[in-house]
């Protein structure tokens, strides 16, 4: 007798008795930890997908786990037989946006003057000797999204990127957006998100394989909320109205005079060097973070004349929109649906999820599946072709509803499992794309431009870089304007944390950029509702009016 156990794309039939970790183990599959099956980091976290009543019971270390996750080293097979299915927090083989690509000007092009130098065998910060070597100068970007974490490993003095490193976000465990995070913050003591990510980032740093004592500044941008869970802050105040950091409190209240952080590295846990740095972008406003500021910096905005947007899709998307001269932003609460969250058969970007779906004249359906794998899901960019599809052959209206008695569409089936789309799940992704649209109309609108006379609409983000654009227009993602002037640019979150990390001169002008931009908070504008109803259909989206609803 025994238990079929599913864990990252291994399958091994198992006796019961042994932890989940074990199993890994012997699978070889890398399983984080600092503890070594103590159950005293909290690392070794693996999310139970199917199974759950095949392991024991949760331990007292595990009080702090939601739903189906667990921590590995506490998970041990009680169930003669079974089937249980669970994956770590570093699968190797998810899809996750590590590069900037069709930016106007490459960091690679800028004259370095990092923040740390070397002056005969003393290695200064801001002019300050802090070591003395002969070896080389590291730093750290790190892009801390919602769902991904991306890090670059730099040498300061070449600008040569070392190394990389890529894996999902492990606090997961608190929820899969910004406000679950929040209110999972604030009910736990501990830091208990904050530890879980140090963590893993310490073990991508020892991945780099160099001396983890050379790295003497680390550059982090995120939204607001992960950057300030990063910084161990309170962020109760960025989930309550006015939904603001407490740096752009102290800001406000003359505390501070920026809304960048400054922190020790082992203040947050992490391995580097004992006065290493670590600098946290400044935010815009709201839940308009570093992440955004970031990318102003990786397109130039500073010094651009032409007409600019650029949006970032995700759970929290943000759009700005201006040139050197004015610059409006805003966030959009979008949701997880576009990453595949909350929806039937959704599943983020990892091999066997579908990607790309196309209806024949026939009416049969084609699906381009990740990797050399059976459907098991679908993907964000997948449900958006899925939509558009359905729109196009008239087997689904632009309110959403599937054509005559149809009650879910059937996109791939092996016999054992369908994957499929249902009127629920399109309910979803309408009201994350309504968010999307009403900040759309709201920030065009204020500045008193409409979609065609932007010059570049840049599509930021593994989710934008991944989009089938004609598809986004037909279901009115995206504007509809020329397809020449949408830019797919992937993350450009991290090429501009880069840019920090190399250029003093860029980061300061950054410092005095963020200060120029007003942001829109789109729940007090008054036309918000009517253009979220307006944006929860399906229809390409030309032009800035005021909705029919309204008049």
């Amino acid at each position: 007798m025994s238990v079929e156990l599913h864990i990252n794309d291994q399958t091994a039939k198992v006796e019961s008795g042994s932890s989940l970790f074990d199993y890994a183990e012997s699978l070889d599959i890398y399983v984080p930890t600092s503890c070594r099956k103590q159950g005293k980091c909290r690392e070794c976290l693996v999310e139970v997908t199917e199974g759950s009543d095949s392991l024991s019971e949760k331990s007292p270390q595990e009080s702090h786990l939601q739903e189906n996750f667990r921590l590995s080293c506490r998970a041990r097979i009680v169930s003669p037989t079974g089937i249980v299915r669970c994956h770590t927090m570093r699968r190797g083989e998810m899809r996750i946006e590590r590069h900037a690509i069709n930016l106007p000007v490459s960091y690679r092009q800028l004259r370095i003057d990092p923040c740390v130098t070397r002056m005969g065998r003393n290695i200064l910060l801001d002019g300050v000797a802090i070591d003395q070597s002969d070896g080389p100068i590291y730093g750290l970007a790190m892009d801390l999204g919602t769902t991904t974490v991306v890090i670059r490993l730099l040498n300061l003095e070449t600008g040569e990127i070392v190394a990389d490193s890529s894996f999902e976000n492990p606090q997961r465990f608190g929820g899969s957006e910004v406000m679950s995070r929040i209110q999972y913050d604030t009910e736990h003591d501990g830091k208990l998100l904050q530890r879980t990510l140090a963590g893993y980032v310490r073990h991508a740093i020892e991945g780099f394989n160099v001396d983890a004592k050379s790295i003497y500044e680390t550059v982090v941008v995120g939204n607001s909320t992960m950057r300030d869970l990063f910084f161990r802050l309170n962020v109760y105040t960025i989930g309550q109205n006015p939904y603001r950091s407490i740096t752009e409190l102290d800001l406000r209240d003359g505390r501070r005079t920026t809304t960048s952080l400054i922190a020790k590295a082992n203040r947050l846990l992490l391995k580097m060097h004992p006065k290493a740095r670590v600098y946290g972008l400044p935010i815009i406003s709201g839940h308009v973070g570093a992440d955004a500021a970031a990318c102003m910096l990786a397109i130039d905005l500073a010094n651009e004349d032409r007409l600019i947007a650029i949006m970032d899709i995700g759970t929290n998307t943000e759009l700005i929109v201006g040139n050197k001269h004015r610059i409006l932003a805003a966030s959009c609460p979008a949701g997880p649906a576009f990453e595949g969250g909350k929806i039937s058969c959704g599943m983020p970007g990892l091999p066997g999820a579908i990607e790309k779906v196309e209806i024949n004249a026939d009416g049969s359906i084609t699906c381009q599946v990740i990797g050399d794998h059976p459907a098991e899901g679908i993907c964000g960019s997948g449900l958006i072709d899925a939509l558009s599809e359905l729109l196009r052959t008239g087997r689904m209206n632009s309110l959403g509803r599937f054509d005559g008695n149809e009650k879910m569409v059937v996109l791939s089936s092996n016999g054992e499992q369908s994957i499929y789309i249902n009127e629920s799940d399109i309910n979803e992704l309408a009201q994350a794309k309504g968010a999307n649209v009403a900040g759309l109309h709201v920030v065009f609108n204020k500045y008193g431009i409409r979609f065609d006379d932007i010059d570049v609409f840049y599509l930021a983000g593994g989710f934008g870089r991944n989009l089938d654009v004609e598809s986004s227009k037909r279901i009115g993602l995206i504007p509809n304007i020329d397809d020449s002037k949408i830019v797919q640019v992937g993350n450009a979150a991290i090429e501009g944390a880069c840019i920090a990390l190399l250029s003093r001169t860029k980061r300061a002008e950054l410092e005095r950029l963020v200060t120029q931009v007003t942001h829109c908070r789109l729940e007090t504008d008054p036309e918000f509702f009517n253009y979220f109803v307006e944006g929860c259909q399906f229809n390409p989206v030309d032009s800035i009016k005021m909705p029919e609803i309204s008049r």
